[in-house]
């Protein structure tokens, strides 16, 4: 499989995640990027949708769950492995605090965590990522009077946004794929995007070769860089000495076609990035509909980065 590499600017700001209005996470995951790319593939006409799901389908495309980038810099989850004990037998109780408390580290400072080496302070740079930041709107509709509410998002510095990687098999997922971003773009990812939230401008960017080796290069551990789950038959063999978080994936059906009124998807439970495994799966794309008119399918597909070469 080939990979590119995306970053994603936003000069308007983001708005992720879902819950109270107040609420705002900075990254999205690879079934949230998956569903907003079908909006985009139907409102382009069926023959689209088709193809960019068979293409999904038949492993000829994957894309991972959306990290930080900083100065050009990638960031990555971090493993979920026991660097953090390597770090505790040093006797330092605040370095291993520093270890769990972390969520993403650079990509180039990934040797120096799986040898227990690495400086938690090399993380604070993802402080200059951005901020959150809060706006007052106002609801009218089915109301008499308006009612004003608070918007949490988040918004980057000019040097800072978010990147993705795809992984193709011929030139023609990826310019389907490209278009489809493009398309997004325009219209925007997230919440909240009436009012210009999470519209982006999108360029190819290059990668680290060392990062690239360990997309495809042999490995005793592999991380997922995305929110996945394996098929039914590969689970026993996954599970075996895996070391994961499981997340919980809801939300609602935006297809009006759907259902006459407002519907939720079946939840799901799936492996968050950063999970680790001794070996490769394939994954699945779920069915998560609940009776509606069509199926309504959530991505979960991992794309894997050797941890243990």
């Amino acid at each position: 499989m080939k990979y590119q590499f995306y970053q994603l600017t936003f000069p308007y700001g983001v708005r992720f995640g879902s819950g109270s209005p107040d609420g705002a996470q900075n990254t999205f995951c690879a079934d949230t990027l998956f569903s907003a790319l079908c909006m985009e593939a139907a409102r382009q006409g069926e023959p689209v949708l088709e193809t960019f799901a068979r293409y999904v389908q038949e492993d000829r495309l994957r894309f991972s769950d959306a990290f930080p980038f900083l100065d050009g810099q990638y960031f990555i989850p971090k493993p979920m492995l026991s660097a953090e004990r390597r770090a505790g037998d040093r006797g330092d109780s605040q370095i291993k605090k520093a270890y769990k408390k972390l969520k993403y580290i650079p990509a180039g400072s990934l040797d120096a965590w799986l040898n227990g080496e690495y400086s938690p302070e090399a993380a604070q740079a993802l402080e200059d990522l951005g901020s959150f930041q809060t706006k007052t709107a106002a609801a009218v509709r089915g109301l008499e009077a308006s009612m004003p509410y608070r918007v949490r998002f988040f918004r980057f510095q000019e040097n800072g946004g978010l990147y993705l990687l795809c992984g193709y098999e011929k030139e023609d997922e990826k310019q389907l794929f490209e278009a489809l971003l493009e398309a997004l773009s325009f219209s925007g990812i997230g919440g909240k995007r009436s009012s210009g939230l999470g519209r982006f401008r999108c360029r190819k960017a290059p990668a680290d070769p060392a990062y690239l080796k360990r997309l495809e290069a042999p490995a005793g551990k592999w991380m997922t860089l995305s929110v996945s789950l394996p098929e039914e038959e590969e689970m026993k063999q996954v599970l075996d000495g895996a070391d994961y978080l499981l997340v919980r994936r809801g939300g609602f059906v935006a297809s009006e076609r759907y259902a006459s009124e407002w519907s939720r998807k079946k939840d799901a439970y799936l492996f968050a990035a950063g999970s680790c495994f001794a070996c490769r799966y394939r994954g699945q794309v779920l069915d998560v509909s609940a009776g509606g008119a069509h199926p309504v399918y959530r991505y979960a597909k991992p794309i894997f980065l050797g941890v243990d070469l």
